[in-house]
């Protein structure tokens, strides 16, 4: 295979001065000059762009250029940025208190509304981060349990807590980090890793491990190895196992809850988890999380139980006001969801195509409003065979775009997210980007 280096000339077709010299100051009082890592763009080379604001279906960076937006922040802006209910929303609540510390009559109002969303979801705790839903999730099942391992699955990511660092995706794959310093071995003991899709995998960890497994905890579709489905059969059996082992089955769903569907991936793939972890889309592109499911689990948390999860943020009301208001349009309006279907079925086929047309080996998965361009001719169903595609094309690939004034997710282990914004002035102009590409 041959290896295509990034070189500096290849995305100066438009002037990003000021995002360069910003990255230089940056990295003078930020570690890596960015405040997450796969934002750095070390996996596809060159600098990052700074971005200044954002309207719909459009970025403009700090240089005055505009991008079509396929990353939305990493999945919550599903109604595209700054919309004007959402922003509202903020306002009103921001007019009353940015914070409290205690609680607000919004908190249930906001749990109400996503147990009637969501399946099997009787009780919900609110956070502030994905990674802070996962790992209270964790901890509550292996305290419900009494039982301390848990099964991963190798390229699903599930936020920076230690436990799920051992063979994560996305930002790992990415700077090719194995093994993670400060992780400690009595940890990482604790946690046992699958290939995705191997149920067999799955049944062996079971059986070498007797009684020792507290919980499955997976992404139901897989976003951070790009877009990742599973294969039939496979959550049901993963189902079935935890029900027969008597263990928790989590569903990481903060990239899927509330994209895929009213109900998440849970209604998508008609399988119900015990419990369920959110973040993103129940933000409305501000910092929140929850997780929530079966009663009888979720009284184990403190207050009610002896399991101790706190937050002195948690239900901020300003962050839980543009979630509420994201989830009400979105309960109110069910044909987004075929709308986004249909608008991301358009671009996958029109991608398929012009690929085609010009001899470039490809793979296309996707699902609902979730989209990812695998350069390699096998069928990718796990990290090792998302691992064994051509990184390097897609390097010079995402380039190429971004010259062109197409954002997609700065590497090749993320997945495509699609708002309602994105219509067919925007598919048009990123299929004229498509096809100049060589």
């Amino acid at each position: 295979m041959e290896t295509w280096r990034f070189q500096e000339e290849t995305i100066l077709l438009m002037n990003t001065t000021r995002s360069n010299n910003l990255f230089s100051t940056a990295q003078q009082h930020i570690p890596g000059g960015v405040n997450s890592p796969v934002r750095a763009f070390k996996s596809v080379g060159g600098n990052p762009i700074f971005m200044k604001s954002a309207a719909g279906a459009y970025l403009t960076d700090v240089d005055g250029n505009n991008y079509v937006d396929f990353i939305n922040s990493w999945g919550p802006m599903i109604l595209g940025h700054c919309h004007p209910e959402v922003v509202d929303a903020m306002q009103q609540k921001m007019k009353e208190a940015i914070s409290f510390g205690a609680p607000t009559e919004l908190e249930i109002q906001m749990a109400a509304l996503i147990k009637s969303m969501a399946p099997n979801v009787d009780l919900i705790r609110l956070v502030s981060s994905g990674t802070e839903a996962c790992m209270s999730a964790l901890r509550l099942a292996r305290g419900y349990t009494g039982k301390n391992k848990f099964i991963k699955f190798e390229g699903c990511y599930h936020g920076h807590a230690d436990a799920f660092l051992v063979k994560a995706g996305s930002g790992l794959a990415t700077f090719n980090i194995q093994t993670v310093p400060g992780v400690t071995g009595g940890v990482s003991n604790d946690t046992l890793t699958a290939p995705y899709n191997n149920l067999e995998a799955v049944k062996k960890l079971f059986a070498e491990n007797q009684n020792e497994i507290a919980a499955i905890i997976l992404e139901p579709v897989a976003g951070n190895m790009g877009c990742i489905l599973p294969e039939d059969g496979y959550v049901e059996g993963l189902r079935k196992l935890c029900d027969e082992h008597k263990a928790v089955l989590i569903f990481d769903e903060v990239m899927t809850g509330f994209r895929l569907a009213e109900g998440g991936a849970q209604e998508k793939l008609k399988v119900n988890a015990d419990l369920v972890c959110y973040g993103k889309v129940i933000g409305g592109g501000m910092p929140v999380g929850a997780f929530g499911g079966k009663k009888e689990i979720m009284e184990c948390i403190a207050p009610v139980g002896k399991v101790y999860q706190a937050g002195t943020l948690s239900g901020n009301p300003v962050a839980v006001a543009a979630g509420f208001a994201t989830l009400s349009i979105l309960k109110n309006n069910p044909k987004i969801y075929t709308d986004l279907e249909a608008t991301s079925n358009i671009l996958k086929q029109q991608l398929h195509e012009t690929l085609d047309a010009k001899g470039i080996t490809h793979t296309i998965n996707h699902i609902g409003s979730m989209i990812s361009v695998h350069f390699g001719e096998h069928k990718v169903i796990d990290f090792e065979t998302a691992a064994a595609c051509d990184i390097a094309l897609f390097n010079k690939f995402f380039h190429h775009m971004l010259s062109k004034g197409i954002y997609l997710p700065p590497s090749a282990y993320e997945s495509w997210f699609f708002s309602i914004s994105l219509g067919e002035k925007e598919i048009e102009k990123t299929m004229d980007a498509v096809k100049k590409f060589q």
